[in-house]
């Protein structure tokens, strides 16, 4: 299934209607299956499935690892992602009974979620990993550059775990959430380990998208956006640098600035 399609619509310019041939992105429902159960539904746009599955059952702690997934394939056109794996049925349980909506576009769910970040079942960052306000404004500024969705219809968000200049996984969704889910689920199927890498999204640093940061130890999550209250005291509380607004040659930097290498004249 193509990730856009054509609508013959009417535009306006200087005060004149006339025709246009639009590209719009596609939003399917698709469902993830586990063993030949459903765990979830969501909306998504059809393109890097196979990976939003894998990196949403591994953040969701279903699935510990890409080794324990024997086979994942896409049936019905991609509405249902299936997946044959050794998965922890007491985790299937609590997103079952414990979901929540979460506030990124598209509706998608995670049991993750909690107001008192003491009660996220997930581990410390103890990355010593550094990068330079120079390397974060050129890798921002290179990440804009490779949204094909984005260029074709202005509909969908971004995201970029680097690991160094000739290594790197985008993905695009209409879902803020799936976009991190997909390009971590591309670096684990390549082989690579999320927590050596660094994350870039295009949009706000909600509290679902600090959670999956922190699920996969990735050390730095940076946005050109803001961050909620929430996002900001659940990255203190596990050790994740959390960077918004930064474009150009500024950003704020909310947590663990110790990451971030200072200029030295």
């Amino acid at each position: 299934m193509e990730p856009v399609s054509k609508l013959k619509i009417k535009k306006v310019k200087n005060g004149k209607k006339f025709d246009f041939e639009d590209t719009l992105i596609r939003e399917i429902k698709t469902d993830i299956h586990i063993n030949g159960k459903k765990v979830v539904s969501m909306m998504a746009t059809p393109v890097d499935l196979e990976a939003l599955g894998v990196g949403y059952l591994i953040s969701e702690g279903i699935v510990n690892s890409i080794d324990d997934i024997e086979k994942i394939e896409l049936k019905n056109e991609g509405l249902i992602i299936d997946v044959t794996a050794k998965a922890d049925t007491k985790k299937i349980e609590k997103l079952n009974e414990e979901a929540i909506i979460v506030s990124g576009c598209g509706k998608s769910v995670t049991s993750n979620i909690n107001i008192e970040p003491e009660k996220i079942e997930a581990e410390k960052i103890t990355s010593t990993k550094t990068i330079t306000p120079e390397e974060i404004s050129k890798q921002m500024n290179e990440f804009y550059k490779s949204c094909p969705l984005y260029e074709k219809t202005g509909c969908v968000h971004t995201a970029r775990i680097y690991f160094n200049e000739n290594t790197y996984f985008d993905a695009e969704d209409i879902a803020q959430h799936s976009t991190v889910d997909k390009a971590v689920g591309k670096a684990i199927m390549a082989g690579l380990n999320p927590a050596e890498g660094i994350m870039m999204v295009s949009g706000r640093l909600s509290s679902e998208m600090i959670v999956k940061a922190v699920m996969h130890k990735i050390p730095i999550l940076i946005s050109r956006t803001a961050t909620t209250c929430l996002g900001a005291k659940i990255a203190d509380t596990f050790g994740l640098t959390l960077i918004g607004f930064a474009r150009g040659d500024k950003m704020n930097i909310y947590t663990h600035d110790w990451r971030i290498e200072e200029v030295k004249n």
